[in-house]
């Protein structure tokens, strides 16, 4: 489970309407049949439309600075595992949302006890993701790429006659660079904009900072759980925590769809690993022997290699673990939940 929260900007200033976003969110839907196509939701409606996420968003943005952001976007990508797990089903998802932002309304620190119909919130599900050119995979085909340009390039100068070759013979170097091209989809060369393998489906969630009566600031970017202010004179709790709200975000999924989760996907432990990766790995060789197989098994799926687990303690601890780390780094980027 990934769960990203962004405060949606533009270059140094906050975006002061919702509409851009909304209108990027509409993107997967186009050219689809009205019956396959996803619509945004809320807490109690299925089928909210478009313009009512705008006008009701841009609406709910009283006494807010042009420097202060006026929503926050939550995108919550379940791992092919968890998606597997529900068969990838758009109904299962939207009451995993609606029961996830129950978790996020407890999470905020005030002198009130804030629920869910205390706060704005939209959110879409989304089934495709496109590679974009700051990932790692799009970068190690970047130099096979660009040979590969160059040499298409030479092929319409030589037929252009402005230099002497063998069209046949470069289109050989083409196909050799292409088959020795590290990543590649049904053949083809893995580019910007090309869709992802597998199950991508994830949810964009839209909620408005101010709560439904357009009062109160309720800001997920605090940087407190918990703390106390004194405005007008008075006493007042502030804060948000994000611990609370991984850790339930997580135990909520397991709940409703009876999931059982392995040890490498706990956010708990991917706290540990980052605080203390000794301990971390400590606790991963010291799981059950089927766990512990399921454990390395999904972190072989992240594509890192899985040395093989010296059977002497001391190897263990000095061998095993430094071939591990650089690759655990890796998994724990790709499915973690952050802000």
């Amino acid at each position: 489970m990934y769960i990203a929260i962004t405060k949606q900007h533009s270059d140094a200033t906050y975006t002061s309407s919702v509409a851009d976003f909304v209108n990027y969110l509409e993107k997967e839907d186009e050219g689809k049949h009205p019956e396959l196509q996803e619509h945004f939701f809320d807490q109690y409606n299925n089928k909210v439309a478009p313009e009512k996420v705008i006008a009701e968003i841009d609406g709910n943005t009283a006494k807010l600075k042009k420097r202060e952001p006026k929503f926050y976007s939550l995108v919550v990508s379940p791992s092919p595992k968890e998606l597997k797990h529900i068969n990838n089903d758009p109904y299962l998802l939207r009451a995993y949302t609606r029961e996830l932002m129950k978790e996020y309304t407890k999470s905020f620190y005030r002198d009130r006890t804030i629920t869910v119909d205390d706060i704005k919130y939209y959110a879409k599900i989304e089934h495709e993701r496109t590679y974009r050119g700051f990932e790692k995979k799009i970068k190690q085909n970047a130099p096979y790429r660009n040979k590969i340009a160059k040499l298409r390039h030479d092929i319409m100068k030589v037929r252009n006659g402005e230099i002497k070759g063998n069209i046949k013979r470069i289109e050989r170097k083409i196909n050799k660079l292409i088959e020795e091209a590290p990543h590649k989809v049904n053949g083809e060369l893995l580019k910007v904009g090309m869709k992802k393998e597998g199950l991508q489906t994830h949810i964009h969630i839209i909620v408005s900072r101010k709560d439904t009566t357009n009062t109160y600031s309720l800001s997920p970017g605090a940087k407190f759980k918990e703390s106390e202010t004194i405005l007008n004179g008075k006493k007042v709790k502030q804060g948000f925590n994000r611990d609370e709200f991984f850790e339930n975000a997580e135990k909520t999924f397991d709940k409703v769809f009876n999931y059982n989760r392995n040890f490498v996907e706990s956010y708990k432990n991917k706290k540990i690993f980052v605080k203390d990766p000794k301990r971390f790995f400590a606790l991963l060789i010291g799981l059950p022997t089927n766990e512990r197989a399921t454990a390395f098994k999904l972190l072989g799926k992240t594509g890192i290699h899985i040395p093989t687990i010296p059977t002497n303690k001391i190897q263990l601890a000095y061998k095993a673990f430094k071939k591990l780390k650089k690759g655990l780094k890796v998994a724990i980027r790709s499915s973690s939940i952050g802000i």
